[in-house]
């Protein structure tokens, strides 16, 4: 079996991460999002435009309501009028822009999932075995869901608070002197540093609840995915406690983490609340010394207290922004884990005259110091069959994967009329080779979709017709609903010969010139078996076919079979020439027969 463990991703910096992610924020090829954006960022703008001047409207309100001027009141009810409709102005614009710049977020969103995606089934078979598909699938998502959201608060949250505090300094600036601008940078500065450090400490936390709440997702996903196993060995409650273990290990860091924010909240409210009672206190004085005016006070109030909105989130908008950080990390490095199995530069696509397949001295190991195979040749000339038996262990199914290309070998080539598999491109290699496998695994889907999956675009006609072919058309047709009927996760709601018979259809809708049967049979019973096998000698006929077989009777009729001991070639020759050398094929052929023939005697 290939290792089972992966390397792990370094660290990238902060920076690094930006840089990857900037790309989606300004899309290079993307005019049209491009244009959304900049709408977006002026509807911000005008918005905060619009904001900044109902401070003033409200002082002006205020400063209308002196005794004296009561014949006036109109012009303090429409200043009055005009605050509202400031306020609601604000509340117009901003939602304007999230409707424009919505199509970017989801659009950069869409992008990545599919990039990723996309590079995961170009990852090697070494690099699926290695990892839970709970745990790629929970990064996945995290990753992606992070980019809409750090493009959101960058841009309409980071940006626009930086704009407003620039504004309100130099408004402070102008109306009320250094002092008050003085004690508001500060504050601002006070309460950043505050906010950094306990959400940095907060961050810890977070990453430690992510890592549990990926071996939490991790670890249920495994175990309903082996229920039957669970089943079968009554391990219900040994789940249940185990889940429950590293549940509870969530909650535990979970409850640590709110308690956190508690403090954040706390201590943000402290420093914004200090600064707005001395601000305010600061302009009640120079009202009493005739230095401001009543919509002074009024006018210091609201722009704080405006300023003070956006800050408050700001512990929520860095911690996001570093979570998001982290999450595209992660993704990142999904992203960045290199393809084990690559086409070369200006690979030629395979061209098959007649399906010939050879293996010349083909070494190959998954690990090392532990070879698989040593030094195998081999040819099948086009339409033959060869078959490869030898006991567990000895390399039988890695000369299947080895022939698809999900490993390269490490010595030797494999060649398919004359062209080393490794000098063309893997898709179109992929294309000329069809298998049924030993476990046939079936989509959640129907047996109309998993019969035509074989070729892409396969048409009803075409699917019938294999179904016919693999002897699987009249079990279909008596379903209520025939080709639409679901087969359930991995396909178990079929027995074993049902999802066989699909796998076999499944490759006649391919029609490849090479067929690969890997112990297709072995996990059935006899009657099953010898029906299917008839299916498959009818379906190997003018194919270039290599049989892996655990069952010697069913590869009796091979034009050669090939037995492999410890990743070599202990014999070869066809089923009568192998029985009189009366050597490892032999003793294995005798040790069947005895086996059948007490499993004849008892029943």
């Amino acid at each position: 079996m290939p290792p089972q463990d992966i390397q792990p991703q370094v660290s990238m910096p902060e920076m690094a991460i930006m840089r990857r992610f900037l790309p989606y924020l300004w899309p290079r090829d993307h005019p049209a999002l491009r244009a959304r954006i900049i709408a977006a960022l002026s509807l911000v703008l005008v918005s905060k435009a619009v904001q900044m001047s109902m401070g003033f409207l409200y002082a002006a309100a205020i400063n209308r309501m002196k005794p004296g001027l009561e014949a006036a009141a109109s012009i303090a009810i429409a200043l009055v009028l005009a605050y509202a409709g400031a306020r609601f102005a604000g509340v117009l614009f901003d939602n304007l822009r999230n409707i424009v710049f919505e199509r970017v977020g989801q659009d950069a969103t869409r992008r990545l999932a599919v990039n990723v995606f996309a590079h995961l089934h170009e990852l090697s078979l070494r690099f699926h075995l290695s990892r839970r598909t709970g745990a790629v699938t929970k990064v996945i998502e995290r990753g992606t869901k992070s980019i809409d959201t750090m493009l959101y608060f960058l841009l309409f949250n980071i940006a626009p608070t930086i704009v407003e505090l620039a504004a309100v300094i130099v408004i402070f600036w102008t109306k009320f002197g250094i002092g008050l601008v003085g004690a508001t940078l500060a504050m601002v500065v006070a309460y950043i540093v505050f906010t950094q450090r306990i959400t940095d400490w907060r961050n810890q936390l977070r990453a430690e609840m992510n890592d549990l709440d990926t071996a939490t997702v991790s670890r249920s996903v495994d175990s309903l995915l082996n229920y039957e196993t669970v089943k079968y060995f009554n391990a219900e409650r040994r789940e249940a406690e185990q889940y429950g273990r590293v549940a509870k290990r969530y909650a535990d860091a979970a409850v640590k983490s709110e308690n956190s924010l508690a403090l954040l909240n706390v201590g943000q409210s402290l420093i914004t609340n200090l600064m707005m009672a001395g601000a305010m206190g600061f302009t009640v004085w120079g009202w009493s010394k005739g230095r401001f005016n009543t919509g002074d006070v009024v006018l210091v109030n609201t722009l704080l207290a405006q300023l003070f909105r956006p800050l408050d989130m700001l512990g929520m908008v860095y911690r996001t922004v570093k979570q998001g950080l982290i999450d595209m990390e992660a993704m990142f490095g999904l992203i960045d884990t290199p393809a084990e199995i690559a086409d070369k530069a200006g690979a030629s696509s395979l061209t098959v005259t007649g399906g010939g397949v050879a293996f010349e001295d083909v070494c190959f190991s998954y690990e090392r110091d532990r070879p698989i195979l040593n030094g195998v040749s081999f040819a099948i000339a086009p339409g033959k069959t060869l078959a490869v038996v030898g006991p567990s262990g000895a390399g039988k199914s890695t000369l299947a994967r080895l022939l698809f290309r999900f490993y390269d070998v490490t010595g030797g080539r494999i060649l398919i009329d004359g062209q080393d598999i490794r000098d063309v491109t893997q898709a179109s290699l992929r294309a000329a080779i069809g298998i049924v496998p030993q476990d046939t695994v079936l989509f959640n889907d129907t047996i109309g979709y998993n019969i035509g999956y074989g070729r892409e675009g396969a048409t009803q006609a075409a699917i019938e017709t294999a179904a016919r072919g693999a002897a699987i058309h009249s079990f279909i047709a008596a379903q209520p609903q025939q080709y639409n009927t679901p087969v359930g996760e991995r396909g178990l709601k079929l027995s074993g010969g049902e999802k066989q018979r699909v796998a076999i259809a499944r490759t006649l809708v391919k029609d490849p010139p090479i067929l690969i049967l890997d112990e297709a049979t072995s996990a059935l019973d006899s009657r099953t078996e010898a029906e299917i096998q008839d299916t498959l000698t009818e379906v190997s006929e003018q194919r270039t076919t290599v049989i892996i077989a655990h069952r010697l009777s069913t590869i009796v009729d091979a034009d050669e079979i090939v037995v492999l001991d410890a990743g070599r070639i202990a014999e070869r020759g066809n089923h009568a020439a192998l029985l009189r050398k009366n050597g490892l094929y032999a003793e294995m052929w005798a040790r069947q027969q005895a086996e059948s023939d007490e499993g004849a005697e008892a029943a």
